[in-house]
This record gives structure tokens, sequence and C-alpha cells, in this order.
């Protein structure tokens, strides 16, 4: 039987890089936006414990589904295997997000 398929998600989020995992992406219903859902953790019973991944699994817990902008979305990888969620400061990255501008520019 072939095993579920697992993503990994990079996206920006406050000045940070968020890295996570989960078992569906798609575009959703919402235009501009990457639907994501069943994130996927570590294992609770090891007795090593990652600080970053715990700060993650308290930060989406009760979360079915979420919703990222595009222009926040660094990558979306389909992977065999799981990594550890985890924040990165944003200001080390080389990658920079694609400029948001509020203002429209279409009314005069």
């Amino acid at each position: 039987m072939s095993q579920p398929r697992l993503y990994r998600i990079s996206f920006h989020n406050q000045g940070q890089v968020y890295e996570v995992y989960a078992r569906q992406v798609s575009h959703g219903g919402m235009p501009g936006f990457v639907e994501v859902e069943k994130l996927v953790f570590g294992e609770r019973s090891s007795v090593v414990v990652d600080p970053g991944e715990e700060k993650l699994k308290t930060e989406f817990e009760n979360v079915e589904r979420f919703y990222v902008p595009l222009h926040s979305v660094i990558r979306i990888d389909e992977v065999s295997k799981q990594g550890a969620a985890r924040i990165v400061a944003g200001g080390d990255s080389k990658v920079t997000p694609f400029p948001l501008y509020l203002n429209d520019v279409t009314k005069k």
C-alpha cells in the first residue's frame, strides 16, 4: 500500500521563516492563499524535546487548517521523510519575500 503524501511548507510569518510538515496542501477556496491541512509533528514519546517544534505545536494546537498568502510562501516540497518543524529568524535568509503593496493604485 502506498504511503500517504507528506509536504514540507516554508513560508514567511512576521519576520520569521516557518517550516512545517503537512499531509494536505492545496490552493483551497480562497484566491491568493495556499491551504495547509493535517499538520504533522514529531513523536511525543521521544526523550529529546525540540523547543522550536514545541513552540509550533503550541501555536498550531487545535488548528484544523490554515491559509498562507501566496506571496509569503518560499517553497513547498513533497518529501519522503519527515524532519523537525522549526522557526528560523528571517533576517539571515537570502530569500526576499515578494513585496506587498496595500495601496490600491487603480483608485484615482
